[in-house]
């Protein structure tokens, strides 16, 4: 069974939205699907460590068309900023070429059907890619509904949305959009090269931090081998779950939209402060908390802090 593991970004990044740049970069798929993944990094031409460390210091020392490009999404919800990073990546990673995005498909009577996220060619190949784009953070339960690996038991902090849901939702409607007869007359306009849906799910499943019978829950079926994996405790425990790590123990709270790369080392708080902090937090509204954790020994773990007595309701797919 996978670990608990965070990404390793280059600490010479300093820029938050650089860094979760870096973050998009290195990120695996949380499913294997019957399509195509998100976009590899040679596939992007920054498969070259060197030449990836040179792209994104550059952007650090000169970071304006970047915040330019994600400006209007750094105060609503995680998924537009994800999306705005995927936009500025493909269009300026050198292996890419952006063609369009958010894309609207419509029915005879001007009905909105959905959207087409992202369509984009690689250097030197005339298919042209559709590509759907998500990022989802999931807690995994050990009872719920379905068998031990159902990903209907894998829900989001705020009870709205699930795995089973999002993957369904992705498969069956946002990548078939390219294939409709209302998406046709408009994609004809990007030349006769057959289309190509992929899937960019990124994210990362959090597990119960202590099982009742003391075994890791099973991740979801279909998850991917290098998928990131966290845990998650209720607040009551969290003395407890501290006490086991190599102390002494720093962290920070992640706050959207910058739920991707952690902070650098010199930005996390020592133990108690961050206690203090997440105590007042939970007087203040009793909603789950993203943090991630620094151990003595360099460890590191992403953790969701949820209210006792969570989660409140479970979302269950409709018949």
């Amino acid at each position: 069974m996978p670990h608990p593991r965070e990404l390793e970004i280059d600490a010479r990044l300093r820029h938050p939205v650089v860094r979760d740049l870096a973050w998009l970069l290195q990120a695996p798929d949380l499913l294997d699907t019957p399509c195509p993944g998100r976009p590899r990094l040679d596939e992007l031409a920054l498969d070259d460590p060197e030449r990836r460390k040179g792209w994104l210091r550059d952007l650090e020392q000169r970071p304006e068309a970047l915040e330019q490009a994600v400006a209007h999404r750094l105060s609503g919800r995680l998924g537009l900023y994800h999306e705005a990073l995927w936009h500025f990546l493909i269009a300026h990673a050198p292996g890419t070429r952006l063609l369009a995005t958010n894309l609207a498909i419509r029915d005879a009577r001007g009905v909105t059907l959905g959207e087409l996220d992202l369509l984009y060619r690689r250097r030197g190949d005339a298919a042209v890619v559709h590509l759907e784009l998500a990022i989802k953070y999931y807690l995994g339960l050990e009872a719920g509904p379905g068998d031990s690996t159902a990903p209907a038991r894998w829900i989001g902090p705020g009870c709205a949305d699930s795995l089973a849901i999002k993957s369904r939702r992705a498969l069956t409607h946002q990548l078939t959009m390219s294939r409709r007869p209302e998406a046709q007359g408009m994609l004809a306009a990007y030349g006769p090269a057959p289309m190509e849906p992929r899937l960019a799910l990124l994210g990362i499943l959090f597990r119960p931090a202590a099982p009742q019978d003391g075994s890791p829950l099973p991740l979801p079926r279909g998850t991917t081998a290098d998928a990131l994996i966290g845990e998650w405790l209720p607040l009551s425990a969290w003395a407890r779950y501290t006490d086991t790590l190599a102390a002494p123990v720093r962290g920070a709270f992640l706050d959207k939209p910058h739920w991707l790369a952690p902070p650098p080392d010199d930005r996390l708080l020592p133990l108690s402060a961050l206690t203090d902090a997440l105590q007042a937090c939970f007087r203040l509204r009793r909603r789950p908390c993203q943090l991630t954790l620094r151990e003595a020994d360099g460890a590191r773990r992403r953790v969701f802090v949820v209210p006792d007595g969570w989660p409140h309701l479970i979302p269950l797919m409709p018949r």
